[in-house]
């Protein structure tokens, strides 16, 4: 019976996220201040955060150091994901796969966004995109380039 009550006592990555949403407003950080100051990219810092991604056991200790989290954050931050959201998927392998990245970064580009424009949206009718190839060692690049009009919610 300790043993069940072990694994009900452990925090998921909702608990996580939670936890730093809340460290994170009460200590006014930044997405971009966070992840400097444990060495990541602010859309990867988000992405992990909110248990689309798993981070490296260093930079999940240093996020629990800086934002003041219980010690068990850290193994929770570097649990692999399951990255599951509640939409019907495209089947088109290309379109699909244009999907998952709105779906696993969705809300960290929706959070970079309104930090650094305020509550708002991109527009997507003034709206252009520019995709192109890049040369990589690795295997070309596709670089998909957006550009929309911010436009602020109105305040009623």
């Amino acid at each position: 019976m300790k043993d069940l009550m072990t694994e009900i006592d452990m925090l998921s990555k909702e608990d996580v996220t939670v936890l730093i949403l809340g460290a994170k407003k009460r200590k006014r950080l930044k997405w971009e201040q966070i992840a400097e100051s444990i060495g990541l990219s602010s859309v990867f810092t988000h992405s992990a955060c909110m248990g689309m991604n798993s981070m490296p056991a260093d930079k999940a200790a240093a996020l629990v150091a800086l934002l003041d989290l219980p010690a068990e954050a850290k193994e929770v931050l570097e649990e692999y994901p399951t990255k599951i959201w509640d939409q019907a998927v495209p089947t088109d392998p290309c379109i699909y796969r244009l999907y998952e990245i709105v779906g696993v970064y969705g809300p960290t580009m929706k959070a970079l966004i309104q930090e650094e424009f305020g509550d708002g949206i991109m527009s997507a009718i003034d709206f252009d995109m520019v995709i192109s190839r890049v040369p990589n060692p690795k295997g070309d690049r596709v670089k998909v380039e957006m550009s929309g009009k911010f436009l602020a919610y109105a305040n009623w």
